[in-house]
């Protein structure tokens, strides 16, 4: 694995606002891993991206730029997060559907997701009394991701928040920050069968009836919401966002 160390002219990053020169770094790294991104979504496997797969293509200056980004703890963002760690390697996982969304009227294809076995197991028995219920189900908009695919999401999101590393990290962990990425604790995103994923106004999927039914039923399955309004990890409220926990 790619090492941490960052050269001198990068190691303290603005974190309210990039500067110029960390701006520019940014953009350039995002556009060299623009095509392997690409590519590896095309195969279904862009959330299992490694850290070889990620450092191959940039130069040295955006190795050291996304080492800095990695080099950073949440607690010193203002973020009480728990710190999980970098997996070493994926766990053992399955692949969730294929699946598909309303989109604009017509059906459109999610990008292919893995859970581990255990966590897909509940959420196919969640959902199977959901539609009892409701006649809908909730689909797995994302599931396990990689640390790195963690930091390319990171990095990605970055200039959707003014190219503030404070901000971004409300919405975005830091790679081993993630519940995405600790299988122990494996978060799944949710989109309903119509497109509503909460990402840009979150109080449209909290006024979904399955967001109703998650709260009266998901703890029977081992899923508990992970960000609720005014939680104490500093971090927004995200109502689609919904962590495993196996029993004892």
């Amino acid at each position: 694995m790619a090492g941490l160390s960052v050269p001198s002219g990068v190691e303290a990053l603005n974190v309210e606002r990039l500067a110029p020169a960390e701006s520019a770094l940014l953009h350039s790294t995002l556009q060299r891993l623009e095509a392997p991104i690409n590519a590896k979504k095309r195969e279904g496997s862009a959330n299992l991206l490694t850290w070889e797969e990620c450092y191959q293509p940039l130069a040295a200056e955006e190795r050291a730029f996304v080492n800095a980004i990695r080099a950073l703890k949440a607690e010193a963002l203002g973020s009480t997060s728990r710190y999980f760690g970098e997996s070493a390697s994926p766990p053992s996982l399955v692949s969730v559907g294929p699946q598909q969304i309303l989109k604009d009227g017509a059906p459109t294809a999610l990008d292919r997701q893995f859970l581990p076995k255990e966590v897909a197991q509940a959420y196919e028995a969640m959902m199977q009394a959901m539609e009892r219920d409701l006649g809908r189900r909730l689909l797995v908009e994302s599931g396990y991701r990689s640390p790195a695919y963690q930091l390319y999401l990171f990095l990605f999101y970055l200039p959707s928040h003014e190219e503030s590393i404070r901000e971004t990290n409300r919405h975005v962990a830091l790679p081993g920050y993630s519940e995405h990425g600790h299988p122990r604790r494996q978060a799944i995103d949710f989109i309903n069968q119509d497109g509503i994923n909460g990402e840009d106004h979150p109080e449209a999927f909290e006024a979904l009836p399955e967001y109703a039914w998650l709260q009266q039923h998901a703890a029977q399955f081992g899923f508990h919401l992970s960000y609720p309004r005014d939680n104490p990890d500093h971090t927004a409220f995200e109502p689609w966002h919904w962590h495993y926990e196996s029993s004892p």
